[in-house]
């Protein structure tokens, strides 16, 4: 059987190779300690829950509008006038079955063969595949770190302009260093976008967890010019705690909004109608579960930051998200953060996600979407770990 190109230039998954390794570890009676999974340890807010079971229940679980019911797409672009400003309608929004899908819909619409799309490092790994399955090539341009995260480089970002250059993608808060950009930097990549006639497509997925303070802005709340050319892309899975819900919306432009129907149209046919009455319910409702969430998050990553900094491990401080970065450069081998994280799973059955996957080979994901006590055993295995010093790199044969 012969396959489509676009397969083969799809990289395989590092983090499904661990976290399937970890879980045959589990399944074979180990006690097996994840720092890996981005997806938070809460249920769904009740008020999610219980319009779900209401809408099974009645049996009135039917297709829908392909852009989502009007229902949703008006809490939505309420939302979005709370969180964003500016007038937003329903026609801006389009509903998708994911964050993650509104990605791959959007840089669809958006490239084709021969784009290329600047992605600043770190950055989700998906984004690298997504843009590739679109037909267009990953342009990925280092960010220089400091205390408080990593910042976008104007410079190295212009350097890597060509005249194939489309959009450039975004993430604040950040997956996987927790970084959220400050206002000024979301103002310069507005206006680098502007001076280049890109699109900015902006992952704002984790936009209401954050902490110390910090504000996570969107270029579409900087200038109407700004928000002509910004995508936002949201969904309910990491702030309302509803993953398997597999609900996220395409915000932008009302033609934007549309064409990601009409792609929808043909693909998806409509998103999930138990998940969109339950999202819905979630952004009428302002359920106190999500404050109460984001608190216990901040604890933790208290708990994690403070651990890391006495295992001597250089860590950018995480403002949002539910991960913290560490660098841990000086306990490399030749094969990098993967045969780290390798070692650190077969030796000590804790499983962490290499810095690789994300364009940062120096650097290990932790995620404090667990609980205090698995992050104090977390910290308890890596400390025994980096004690024992590199290990040379084992053959085949062992």
């Amino acid at each position: 059987m012969q396959f489509a190109d676009r397969i083969a230039r799809i990289e395989p998954s590092i983090t499904l190779t661990l976290d399937a390794r970890a879980k045959a570890l589990a399944a074979a009676g180990h006690d097996v300690v994840s720092m890996a999974v981005g997806e938070p340890d809460f249920p769904a807010p009740l008020v999610a829950r219980e319009a779900a079971l209401e809408r099974v229940r009645s049996g009135d679980v039917r297709y829908t509008p392909a852009a989502g019911t009007p229902g949703l797409r008006a809490a939505i672009a309420d939302t979005l006038c709370e969180t964003r400003g500016g007038e937003w309608t329903s026609d801006n929004v389009t509903v998708c079955h994911s964050a993650k899908h509104a990605l791959s819909a959007s840089l669809l619409a958006l490239v084709q063969r021969g784009d290329e799309v600047l992605v600043p490092l770190p950055a989700w790994a998906s984004y690298f595949d997504l843009i590739r399955i679109a037909g267009a090539e990953p342009v990925l341009v280092p960010s220089p770190s400091d205390a408080d995260g990593f910042h976008p480089d104007f410079d190295a970002l212009r350097a890597a302009l060509t005249p194939r250059t489309r959009v450039v993608m975004i993430n604040s808060p950040n997956n996987p260093s927790g970084t959220v950009w400050s206002n000024e930097e979301i103002q310069g990549i507005a206006d680098f976008a502007v001076e280049h006639d890109l699109v900015i497509l902006s992952d704002e997925i984790y936009r209401a967890l954050v902490y110390d303070g910090c504000e996570a802005l969107s270029p579409a709340s900087v200038s109407p010019e700004a928000r002509a050319r910004t995508i936002v892309i949201d969904g309910a899975s990491k702030c309302f705690a509803m993953t398997g819900y597999r609900m996220g919306f395409v915000a932008g432009p009302r033609e934007f909004a549309a064409a990601i129907a009409k792609l929808g149209s043909q693909t998806n046919g409509s998103p999930n109608t138990v998940g969109q009455v339950a999202y819905e319910a979630a952004l009428r409702g302002n359920p106190p579960e999500l404050e109460e969430m984001r608190a216990a998050f901040a604890e933790r990553r208290t708990v994690l930051l403070d651990g890391l900094s006495a295992l001597g491990l250089d860590t950018p401080a995480p403002h949002g998200a539910f991960y913290a970065f560490p660098n841990v450069s000086e306990h490399l081998d030749a094969r990098g953060s993967v045969g780290f994280c390798e070692d650190l799973l077969e030796q000590q059955r804790l499983a962490l996600v290499p810095g690789s996957a994300f364009g940062l080979d120096t650097h290990v994901r932790l995620s404090y979407a667990t609980s205090t006590e698995q992050i104090n055993e977390a910290l308890r295995r890596l400390g025994v770990f980096l004690a024992q010093g590199v290990q040379p790199a084992r053959s085949a044969n062992q």
